[in-house]
Order: structure tokens, then sequence, then C-alpha cells
């Protein structure tokens, strides 16, 4: 499941989503894809229970709100010192 499916889907809104196979942006280095291994609302839980489980190698990412458009990886370009004044 992609990351921005999984952010719109009401079950994952607000929580903390532990996702395996995931597939990474080369860019960002951040999990665009996985599978769903558990989700919480609290860490704490989350983690105890991965911990007593098998999967080791999980990546947790909290689930917000979907934003209509994708943050962008791109970086502004900065304002030149004499424009500063």
């Amino acid at each position: 499941m992609t990351w921005p499916q999984i952010r719109q889907n009401d079950a994952y809104r607000g929580r903390w989503v532990a996702l395996d196979d995931c597939r990474y942006d080369g860019r960002t280095a951040q999990p665009v894809e996985g599978t769903i291994i558990d989700a919480d609302e609290d860490l704490v839980e989350l983690c105890t229970r991965i911990r007593q489980s098998e999967n080791k190698n999980l990546a947790i990412l909290f689930c917000e709100e979907a934003t209509e458009e994708p943050p962008s990886s791109r970086r502004r370009p900065s304002v030149p010192p004499s424009a500063a004044h």
C-alpha cells in the first residue's frame, strides 16, 4: 500500500503505522510504499508489540491528515544577502 493511500484511510489517520517491505524515495529516503504490520495511537504500545514479535526492521511513521498536495522535497532558493536588507 502506498503512503498516500495509507494517509487517506480513516483506520490509520492519527495513528503510528509500522511498515515492512518498504520502498523508499531515492531523494528523501522516506518510505513511499510498504506492507502494514501494525498500527496504534500509542507509540509505546506499538513498539512493545513490535519488540515482542519477529518483525524487527520496520519503518514507523505517524499518519497525519492527508493534504491535497504532497510536500515538496525541493529546496527553496535562499535569499541572496543583498536582498535581505
